[in-house]
């Protein structure tokens, strides 16, 4: 994820900004419906990681079996690959059959629908993916819909007819990035509220050039959180405490799910900032969520 990513790191406040005054009402609302237990998520971009060989990947394998051994490492994904085509029936079903039951497939609606036609036309295309994406069965989690720095507030009936249409049967969370839907707080009322409605998350993104998509406020009792990392630097770590602290409260006070994917520029990182963030919030809610882990490899015997 490049959005938002700055070389220098100097001047950013890493420190999340305090939860939107809406957001308790919203999960005040949402905790008499709590499951137990609550849902997290971790998960990364991709899954074909060819540095995780010989660690987190048993050496060796097919690359047609590296969402078979990520499915065992994290129990979500933000499927990027769907931005750039609609997948047909037999690859979506190779891809749930890879994964548990219990895994989640988070998938971008494609570029041609996001950017390309800026939601207007798109009825069909949207139709198309929604019933490829729907083959994923149980493992299907949240869609999202990410939506180009381009695409302003002039835009905000056609994105609220759009989800008005958009399938039922496909959750979806959307990302804002064009700076005015956050800078006029009447606005941000707006379209918060209209999300809010409709049942549908305003995506959450941690990024150091972009503090004003850190805007804290929760329409659904889903979190969606994209976080870019800097290589695993102290202001990662301290980013990691921070979210497990935020993500525990929220947990406590409702909130039935949460997705959280990493941006590491190198995917060695992913793992274990993942492994962090979970063991801290393991030490303050006690949910058990089984961290990425090094597995043993086999060793070849000597004859010497």
């Amino acid at each position: 994820m490049d959005f938002g990513r700055l070389s220098d790191l100097r001047y950013v406040n890493f420190r999340l900004p305090a939860d939107h005054p809406e957001t308790a009402g919203v999960l005040a609302r949402a905790l008499p419906t709590q499951p137990a237990p609550p849902d997290v998520r971790v998960g990364c971009p991709i899954w074909t990681n060819k540095a995780w060989l010989g660690n987190y990947f048993p050496l060796g394998i097919r690359e047609a079996d590296y969402l078979h051994h990520y499915g065992r490492q994290f129990n979500s994904i933000e499927l990027n690959t769907t931005h750039y085509r609609i997948p047909d029936a037999s690859t979506v079903r190779r891809w749930r059959e890879a994964v548990p039951t219990t895994f989640r497939f988070c998938p971008k609606l494609p570029q041609s629908i996001s950017h390309d036609r800026a939601l207007y036309n798109a009825d069909e295309l949207t139709l198309s993916f929604c019933r490829a994406i729907e083959g994923l069965g149980p493992t299907l989690g949240h869609a999202f819909l990410q939506l180009p720095p381009t695409f302003g507030p002039e835009h905000l009936p056609r994105l609220e007819r759009y989800l008005l249409d958009f399938p039922s049967y496909v959750p979806l969370a959307v990302e804002l990035r064009h700076p005015a839907w956050f800078t006029d707080k009447e606005l941000l009322a707006s379209v918060t509220a209209m999300l809010e409605a409709l049942g549908k998350p305003l995506v959450l993104s941690d990024v150091a050039g972009r503090r004003d998509v850190l805007h804290m406020r929760l329409t659904t009792p889903t979190a969606f959180i994209r976080i870019n990392g800097h290589g695993l630097i102290d202001s990662d770590f301290r980013r990691a405490d921070d979210w497990a602290a935020r993500i525990a409260g929220w947990l406590e006070a409702g909130l039935h799910t949460a997705y959280v994917f990493i941006h590491q520029k190198d995917i060695m990182h992913s793992p274990l900032w993942a492994e962090h963030l979970l063991r801290r919030l393991h030490e303050l809610t006690g949910m058990a969520v089984q961290p990425p882990r090094v597995i043993p490899q086999p060793v070849q015997g000597s004859l010497f």
